[in-house]
């Protein structure tokens, strides 16, 4: 299986540089996984093919403003610092540019309240930093942090509460889980009038989101780790859905990936927290999970991946051609695909 076969013809134009005034106004692709069928609508049509008893499971990660602009110390060389990951007691792995420039040691300032110091050097721009700082580090992230927007995002966001979900909670992420993106309060509350149930599970996005597959054989791709955490009470709600024939649908491939993970080859869960690599291609036989809302997703990803091996690669690609044919709007700002 090559990463070529996961390819596809988008035109700059069409991935979505801001986001939409009103979250819930975006639209949105319907694909059947089995026949392969597939209409246009709107993300507020969402409600008509979930029914009661059914549940959503949706990620409560709260991103941090987690890139960093500082300054090497000696030389006042510009330093990019995206904190990844929170390794305990104020160390984090991050992605530095230029990492050439930083070896063990190094110290970085962002501030006077602010700087780090490399305590670890490793591969494809991974450095590890032990951060030093005068007063409560959230606080000080707020200020000088900026959101960790993906590189084919140009344009400066001017709020940032629209790169987190309405429900974000706790905090962790390098990346919005985006199919959360679309979702107000109001919506959630018309859903559970219907009698729908509202689940959430946790998972930091980390490197995985920015780290391209590069290599020709897809199963060569190395997955890096992202934390999860699916509590008890979520794991029997879910079996209690199982049990009844009702069906589970994930919101996002964030989502979608604990779900795969923890669910046994019944489809059934118990409550865990860990680090993941799972990694979901075609030929992946799908436990957790019976339908996905999710992004359109970027050439040869590891996210078209994931939903090609739901619904099938060929209908995932004449999909996207179609939703590039009509002017769909791409990416982490832009519509949605339900996968049914």
């Amino acid at each position: 299986m090559k990463t070529q076969d996961f390819d596809y013809f988008l035109p700059k134009e069409l991935i979505a540089q801001t986001p939409l005034k009103n979250r819930s106004k975006s639209r949105m692709l319907v694909l059947d996984k089995n026949t392969g069928d597939f209409k246009d609508g709107r993300f507020t049509d969402l409600i008509n093919y979930i029914n009661e008893g059914d549940t959503i499971v949706l990620n409560d990660t709260k991103v941090i403003p987690a890139r960093l602009i500082g300054h090497k110390e000696n030389t006042g060389a510009v330093i990019e610092v995206l904190m990844l990951k929170d390794l305990g007691d104020d160390e984090w792995e991050c992605l530095t540019k230029p990492a050439k420039r930083i070896k063990e040691g190094t110290m970085v300032k962002f501030s006077d309240e602010l700087s780090c110091k490399c305590t670890f050097v490793g591969e494809d721009g991974i450095r590890r930093y032990k951060f030093i700082y005068d007063g409560i580090f959230l606080e000080i992230l707020d200020r000088l942090g900026e959101m960790p927007l993906p590189p084919y995002i140009t344009e400066k966001l001017e709020d940032k509460s629209r790169y987190q979900t309405v429900y974000a909670k706790n905090l962790g992420s390098a990346a919005a889980p985006t199919a959360g993106l679309h979702f107000t309060k109001e919506y959630l509350n018309k859903l559970k009038e219907k009698g729908v149930n509202i689940a959430y599970v946790t998972l930091h996005v980390g490197l995985g989101t920015f780290r391209p597959v590069v290599v020709e054989d897809v199963t060569n791709h190395d997955m890096h780790s992202e934390y999860y955490i699916l509590s008890s009470e979520v794991a029997n709600l879910l079996n209690e859905t199982r049990k009844r024939g009702n069906k589970i649908i994930a919101i996002g491939t964030t989502t979608t990936r604990v779900l795969e993970t923890v669910a046994d080859d019944d489809g059934y869960f118990k409550e865990q927290s860990g680090n993941t690599k799972i990694f979901i291609y075609p030929g992946y036989k799908f436990k957790g999970i019976d339908a996905l809302l999710t992004n359109f997703h970027l050439p040869k990803s590891t996210l078209i991946m994931l939903v090609s091996a739901l619904a099938g690669k060929e209908n995932i690609l004449k999909a996207y051609e179609h939703a590039v044919k009509e002017k769909y709007r791409f990416f982490s700002f832009g519509d949605c695909m339900f996968i049914k």
